[in-house]
């Protein structure tokens, strides 16, 4: 859920790790982002337990969720699986010191994950691929929110030319107009006939 702030959008980054020290210094990174390259900020919100995380899924709606892969109760992917059922719409990137490719692999072709970051990660690099991910995500809900646009004017076009078939039933040639050059409506005698 994109949010409106003084300075743009408030976008709501999920960050996801069973380390505290790590959820607080993502968050801290990702608070400093600069708001130019996004036209916004980002709130936060941070967690070590994933069944917390995931009840705050049904609470919230996140742009963005960040997730370890490697954790004691429940691993990234079992986590991001879960909440690509409750909001599909957010992007998701995963982060891990320790992934082999078929892992990552999995997680991307499972998880539709955006990105996987490798810990510990660069705080420029990480801030870009956050701000691109969410960029992405305003992308999708515009593209989205124009088809959605397109089916309604293609359904009251439809519901038009439903209307003047009827019409043009009802009294036929009523809808074929003539016109010259100028563009000028042109009336032939019939039109004056009185019955």
């Amino acid at each position: 859920m994109i949010e409106e702030s003084k300075s743009g959008h408030t976008f709501h980054i999920l960050v996801l790790d069973d380390e505290d020290p790590i959820v607080r210094a993502m968050t801290r990174v990702l608070r400093r982002m600069p708001e130019e390259w996004l036209d916004g900020n980002c709130q936060v919100h941070g967690y070590q337990d994933p069944d917390e995380a995931l009840a705050s899924l049904r609470d919230r709606s996140y742009d963005l969720i960040i997730s370890d892969l490697r954790m004691p109760r429940m691993d990234g992917i079992s986590f991001l699986r879960q909440t690509l059922a409750i909001q599909p719409d957010a992007m998701r990137i995963v982060i891990s010191g320790q992934a082999d490719l078929p892992t990552v692999m999995s997680a991307v072709n499972e998880t539709q994950v955006f990105r996987f970051i490798d810990k510990p990660w660069n705080d420029t690099e990480l801030q870009m691929g956050v701000a691109q991910a969410l960029r992405n995500s305003l992308l999708q809900r515009e593209n989205r929110r124009l088809a959605d646009l397109v089916r309604e004017q293609r359904s009251m076009i439809s519901r038009h030319e439903e209307a003047l078939r009827e019409l043009e039933a009802e009294s036929p040639g009523i809808t074929q107009v003539k016109r010259d050059a100028s563009g000028a409506i042109l009336l032939d005698d019939s039109d004056f006939d009185e019955d």
